[in-house]
């Protein structure tokens, strides 16, 4: 399906380490300039973003989270989040690609132990990327686990299938979850050159299609004992649900703001105005201009949303972190999350009915928006998000932990 120029997730180049927040907004932009150029040719022919994705952890983007003291970046959530929004607003599935990188990164340094940190994020400041070997097709929910760790003679052996595992064909070290012979979940942490571990490049989603969010087939692969973190109880209270939420906000708020503009764009330079306007440019017309101005409103909101979300998960981070302070995480993100699908859906819709007829036409590529929005919301469904947050201000209700919300 894919033509490979090399194999990204051997060596990896040495990478920087970035520590104020504007050197890390202006890596950004760079990875997203790189992206932009060709993304409606990379959605047309699924060929990946492998020399933009380079750029970014070349650049030190993939250890902004990491802290100070663990050689990392310490940089804030607030500034993770328009990192993710900025790059995608040129390329979405290039932003979905490090997606799961940021939350185990918050995993590690909620459940790891010290020496673990130390391995685990040592390898994420030297510039290798985690990948998600994700949840399991063929399983009632998602988090039904199936995979099996198992203690043979010769050490621990990890056997499994994996789907929506988005970045693990790019991963320097595959993470996924399994039971262990006590039946208790753990989380792996597995070198993507391990013998017997297989990813199939099978990923058919209509949208997001270069984030090779397919099949990873774990087949009595060596596990590392070091490298195994229990998975914590729904009780401990935790940020990594509110982290990698708070990056899908951002990664739909990008989606809304890339297709905004390329509707403006468009209007401007490449559509007609109706007969019944009487004026001699589209973006004249004073029923598009209000229609306009109504979508770009809702788009501020969400990115404001986004931003007072991030800024809430900031406060919340900590050693001591208490069950009210995730829940109230959880919910700002939730509630940014409800502005931010609706928002990346809308604006991707009306960047076709804009520009008219001719904003169908695939030269223009433009329906990559609509399908990039539409199938990045569906990875939870927002009606839960509203269930949360009614319940919540209506009747102090903490959300429920899940690594989603």
């Amino acid at each position: 399906m894919q033509h490979h120029h090399g194999e990204p997730w051997q060596s990896p180049d040495a990478a920087k380490v970035i520590n104020t927040e504007q050197d890390a907004i202006d890596a950004a932009h760079a990875v997203a300039a790189l992206a932009m150029g060709e993304a409606a040719q990379r959605d047309r022919q699924r060929i990946y973003p492998l020399e933009a994705l380079a750029l970014f952890s070349r650049s030190g983007l993939g250890s902004i989270s990491v802290p100070a003291a663990l050689g990392g970046g310490g940089l804030s959530y607030r500034t993770v989040a328009e990192v993710f929004r900025i790059i995608s607003a040129a390329d979405p599935s290039l932003g979905q690609i490090p997606q799961n990188h940021f939350g185990i990164i918050q995993f590690i340094l909620d459940q790891g132990t010290a020496a673990q940190q130390r391995d685990l994020l040592g390898a994420v400041v030297a510039g290798q990327r985690l990948g998600n070997g994700g949840p399991e097709k063929n399983t009632r929910h998602t988090r039904d686990v199936r995979a099996r760790l198992q203690q043979r003679e010769e050490g621990l052996r990890l056997t499994g299938e994996k789907f929506y595992s988005t970045g693990a064909l790019f991963a320097h070290i595959v993470v996924t979850t399994a039971l262990d012979d006590d039946g208790a979940a753990v989380m792996i942490f597995v070198p993507r050159l391990s013998a017997g571990l297989t990813v199939i490049d099978d990923w058919s989603g209509m949208g997001q299609r270069t984030t090779a969010s397919g099949t990873v087939r774990f087949q009595e692969v060596t596990v590392d004992a070091s490298r195994v973190i229990p998975l914590p109880t729904d009780e401990k209270p935790s940020l990594r649900g509110a982290v990698s939420q708070l990056i899908q906000a951002a990664i739909d708020a990008g989606i809304g703001r890339g297709a905004f503009d390329e509707a403006c764009e468009f209007v401007r330079h490449h559509s007609r105005p109706w007969i019944d306007a009487n004026v001699e440019r589209n973006a004249d017309d004073p029923h598009l201009q209000a229609d306009v101005g109504r979508v770009f409103t809702e788009l501020h909101a969400a990115e404001a949303l986004l931003r007072r979300a991030a800024r809430i998960v900031d406060e919340c981070r900590g050693s001591s972190l208490t069950a009210e302070e995730a829940a109230r995480a959880s919910v700002a993100v939730a509630e940014a999350k409800v502005l931010t699908t609706r928002i990346a859906l809308k604006a991707s819709e009306k960047l076709l009915e804009w520009g008219g007829s001719r904003a169908t036409l695939s030269e223009h590529g433009l329906d990559r928006h609509w399908r990039n929005a539409r199938t990045h919301t569906l990875h939870d469904p927002v009606r839960w998000k509203y269930h949360a947050i009614g319940n919540y201000y209506l009747n102090g209700i903490f959300p429920a932990r899940h690594a989603w919300i």
